[in-house]
């Protein structure tokens, strides 16, 4: 009968008084006191409201319904299906869509939905990994803006993947301290690309100089992340950069002189194929033989892998010095040691002249943060 009556009502009442309706009915359903009968009739007329011709009213009822969480599974499914308007209270705030029903909205493609998603607290992993693989670029955003959101790391690579040219995703994204190290290397590099093909840069500096100038600082930046990496991502960026060919002689001679013996390590063990242990125990105590077999194993030639040998025992010997490694000295005495060499060998030199690059530019970059470490303390 209240049914009946409601329905007979409700084709002549006014759209304000319908609203009204919708508000007071879905008020008396949260409160819960209500015997099986009259909850059925409830939902009976929570199921006429949502068929309501105006927009107004099932906008009352979504924003009754909204944060309910025992609201009627069907009414918030046909709200969220509704104009945006409606649909943008139950998908933002309904505890009664499960994540079936929010990785089905997402998947829809509708971007603005798909940002009342994002924007929902909590967001599981499993909807944060359909927004990473189809999520709209104004969704992501969101959900890399919201706090309340597990985002697994296999989500991030994708959204790297997708998104990296976005300058506004690729600096969400730098600022997460959870980025996996070889996707913050692989956001360097299209980093430095985008610079390098800017056309401020090519007017300013010319595109040559720009290239080189983006080419150092994206390396300056490897090997500022290779020395910072934890151990337990160590692999994962090796393997990376080995992929994409930055695992250079340079670098890797850069890395062995400023004492970062563990990334030297783990890269000459994927590029040689042997054990790690094996690998250690010769850079610590091998005879040269072992190690120049070992730097010829990664593809080095004769004078080149002397050159590493140099490197090593010079390694080995800051190491155990009780002032500790002095990434300027071992790199002097490395160019020193091999000046002749350089004269004789042009891949040498070539290769020489780069470690002192990196080494200068190490150095400044190490000054700079020093500086700005002693101006926030003073501030």
């Amino acid at each position: 009968m209240i049914v009946k009556s409601f329905l007979k009502w409700s084709e002549t009442a006014k759209t304000a008084d319908r609203c009204k309706a919708a508000a007071a009915l879905t008020r008396a359903y949260a409160l819960g006191h209500m015997d099986q009968s009259e909850r059925q009739a409830a939902e009976a007329a929570l199921a006429l409201l949502i068929e309501d011709p105006s927009p107004k009213v099932r906008l009352a009822l979504a924003e009754g319904l909204a944060q309910l969480d025992h609201a009627p599974r069907a009414i918030v499914l046909g709200l969220a299906a509704d104009q945006i308007e409606v649909a943008a209270r139950v998908i933002a705030l309904s505890p009664v869509l499960a994540d079936n029903d929010l990785i089905e909205i997402v998947a829809g493609g509708r971007q603005a939905l798909q940002q009342f998603v994002a924007c929902r607290r909590p967001l599981s992993v499993a909807v944060a990994a359909a927004l990473a693989e189809v999520g709209e670029a104004g969704a992501v955003a969101d959900m890399l803006d919201n706090p309340h959101v597990r985002i697994a790391r296999i989500s991030l690579r994708r959204i790297a993947e997708r998104f990296g040219d976005d300058c506004e995703l690729r600096a969400r994204l730098f600022e997460r301290p959870d980025l996996p190290c070889d996707v913050r290397q692989a956001l360097v590099e299209r980093l430095g690309a985008a610079l390098a093909g800017s056309d401020f840069v090519r007017s300013a500096i010319g595109g040559s100089r720009g290239r080189k100038i983006t080419e150092e600082a994206c390396m300056n930046a490897t090997l500022r992340l290779a020395e910072t990496v934890e151990a337990q991502e160590i692999p994962a960026l090796v393997e990376h950069l080995r992929m994409s060919g930055r695992l250079t002689p340079a670098f890797l001679i850069h890395a062995l002189c400023a004492g970062n013996v563990d990334f030297f390590a783990a890269a000459v063990v994927s590029l040689s194929g042997m054990g790690d242990q094996r690998v250690r125990g010769i850079l610590v105590d091998g005879r040269e033989t072992a190690m120049r077999a070992l730097y010829r194993a990664i593809g080095l030639s004769g004078e080149m892998a002397q050159v590493f040998v140099s490197a090593t025992l010079i390694w080995r010997a800051a190491s155990r010095s009780l002032t500790g490694i002095d990434t300027g000295r071992v790199t002097q005495q490395l160019i020193e040691r091999h000046a002749c060499d350089a004269e004789r060998h042009p891949a040498v030199g070539e290769l020489l002249r780069l470690v002192e690059t990196l080494h200068f530019n190490w150095r400044r970059q190490v000054s700079r943060d020093y500086a700005q470490a002693l101006a926030a303390e003073a501030a």
